[in-house]
């Protein structure tokens, strides 16, 4: 049985890489991914990057993080639609850390199918408390983040 880490893809030495098939429900009635499951697609790697790198949403909720729950929130997103996917293809989405502020962290995501990119797109992210109040990463996270744990 695989490890739950191979699950999540694996952290590179830019950010991390995870690879994901395109199936039937994934697809519109043209047969190529319908654009908001890119939104899916971009989620998992986002996800996966910060579970390799140590930050689980449950820990969040769980308020083991400073003793406050805690939640990510997507702020901002631009997305390029720049060539379609289409059933059975893999497609591999990356996820780099651009810049962080004490708040905020600012991603680059691609996805490719081989050479060829199909998506790029460029995310926000902060977390909140429970009320919605924006709070500060922890300090051990910006190495995390930025690769430089270890």
């Amino acid at each position: 049985m695989a490890g739950e880490n191979e699950l999540a893809g694996e952290l590179t030495g830019e950010g991390h890489r995870y690879r994901a098939r395109v199936y039937f429900a994934d697809t519109d009635f043209t047969g190529v991914v319908y654009h908001a499951r890119y939104l899916e697609f971009l989620e998992r790697g986002r996800s996966d990057f910060l579970r390799l790198a140590g930050v689980h949403h449950t820990e969040l909720e769980e308020g083991k993080h400073g003793g406050e729950k805690l939640a990510w929130i997507v702020r901002r997103m631009e997305i390029d639609f720049v060539q379609p996917a289409r059933i059975d293809d893999v497609m591999t989405i990356e996820t780099k850390v651009e810049r962080l502020s004490g708040a905020r962290i600012y991603m680059a995501q691609t996805i490719h199918r081989d050479d060829t990119l199909l998506i790029r797109a460029r995310v926000e992210a902060a977390i909140i408390s429970a009320s919605g109040k924006p709070r500060r990463f922890p300090k051990q996270w910006a190495a995390a983040f930025l690769g430089e744990a270890g």
